[in-house]
């Protein structure tokens, strides 16, 4: 009977310390992926990054034209691969686009879905920015798709500037309007219950160049107006996310580390001055601003410092070396097990992206950290190792006691 409790006690002793472990292991899983947003490569369901959603390993992904079916019946078509997608994530999924209409539009008109204008056109007036942004927010709900990576509310400040100006994507130059505006369209998408994420941060309305192939210096040409929409919808609790700009400012970071990357633009700027308290989406982290400066494991470690939440790997610009979930994933676990990001850090990203994704799905997301209801399990398991501990120092003393009558018999005999 004694062999038996002590085989028993240590059984259940050695289980839950493997059981300790596997859950602290899942759980930091889990939150890693819920700061990787991934793309996928054709109009289909792609069975890799399918069985990565499986695994909790991408908490988003993001829609580009390439994945948008080329037929009559596109819509139901791309419903079906977003709703694969979404059934298999244990972790309801940030699905994401860029909609901001205009050039900047993935679902076009010619695929069966409403036509759209360019942020510029829709600036003239508010009435122009109420239809066509309800028009946009209206195809994303019935899709499926519960993020709009838009407005882009930079200024229109900069006629030389070819990735904004130039593509109608800014509604002004000036930042009231481009505030008033920018709340229509954002008010549109959340009676449809989709998220909008404001960008580019902190501005990248004066820029000369595009940091889609390469660095772009804004120094010499920003200015404090163009943190005032910024300002303004934040005033007005408008704000769901903020993506950052891959542009440098010396005048915000003397480093001249581009805005993802800086902790001076993200945590102190944004988070700290400006008092944003939500998610930060990169932009993508595959846009030769970044790539051709830095490497890949150096990115991911910078912007996660800087304060950023979702890394952007559209897997979608040519040229670009494609970027699997595995990979990142490993890197940032393996940053994290080195000590050089702390798993509080990791802690702060998931519990933000927690509380945006409890907007779309408030009774099934939960704030507390991944493991919870796991965690409670162990609390049982670990009062009942307790008692075990207790009932196994009885029978040590039960054993001793045993032993010492023997000894006590044995004496008694060989005296007698």
């Amino acid at each position: 009977m004694i062999k038996c409790n002590l085989k028993t006690t240590l059984f259940v002793a050695a289980a839950l310390g493997l059981a300790v472990t596997a859950t602290a292991q899942d759980s930091l899983d889990i939150k890693i992926g819920q700061m990787i947003l991934i793309g996928f490569p054709k109009a289909e369901v792609d069975t890799t990054v399918l069985e990565e959603v499986r695994k909790g390993k991408a908490g988003s992904i993001i829609l580009f034209e390439k994945n948008i079916p080329k037929s009559a019946a596109a819509f139901i078509a791309l419903k079906k691969i977003i709703w694969t997608y979404q059934q298999a994530a244990p972790i309801p999924l940030l699905v994401t686009i860029d909609q901001e209409g205009g050039k900047v539009n993935r679902l076009k008109d010619r695929y069966g879905f409403p036509r759209t204008i360019t942020a510029q056109e829709m600036g003239i007036s508010d009435d122009s920015t109420r239809f066509y942004a309800e028009a946009i927010a209206s195809t994303l709900a019935g899709l499926g798709i519960n993020v709009n990576l838009a407005p882009c509310i930079d200024l229109g400040i900069n006629p030389a500037n070819t990735v904004i100006y130039g593509y109608g994507r800014a509604f002004s130059a000036q930042p009231d309007t481009v505030a008033r505006r920018a709340a229509t369209f954002i008010r549109a998408h959340h009676r449809m219950n989709v998220l909008t994420v404001l960008k580019h941060f902190p501005g990248h309305g004066s820029s000369l160049a595009d940091s889609h192939y390469g660095m772009a210096d804004v120094t010499k040409t920003w200015t404090e107006a163009e943190l005032i929409p910024y300002r303004k919808l934040l005033e007005q609790r408008l704000v769901d996310a903020i993506m950052t700009a891959h542009i440098v400012n010396m005048r915000l970071d003397p480093k001249g580390l581009p805005g993802t990357l800086s902790s001076r633009m993200v945590d102190s700027l944004l988070r700290k001055q400006m008092n944003f308290k939500g998610v930060v989406f990169s932009d993508d982290m595959q846009m030769q601003a970044i790539t051709k400066h830095y490497g890949l494991e150096e990115a991911i470690r910078l912007a996660i410092q800087a304060g950023v939440d979702i890394l952007c790997f559209s897997n979608n610009l040519p040229g670009s070396e494609e970027r699997t979930v595995d990979r990142v994933h490993r890197i940032i676990r393996t940053f994290v097990e080195k000590g050089i990001i702390s798993e509080q850090r990791i802690d702060e990203s998931y519990r933000r992206i927690m509380r945006l994704k409890r907007k779309l799905y408030p009774a099934s997301i939960q704030t507390e950290r991944p493991g919870a209801r796991e965690t409670e399990d162990l609390g049982g398991l670990m009062a009942e190792l307790a008692e075990l501990k207790t009932e196994l120092q009885k029978l040590k003393s039960e054993m001793k006691e045993s032993v010492r009558e023997e000894k006590k018999s044995s004496r008694r005999k060989k005296d007698k």
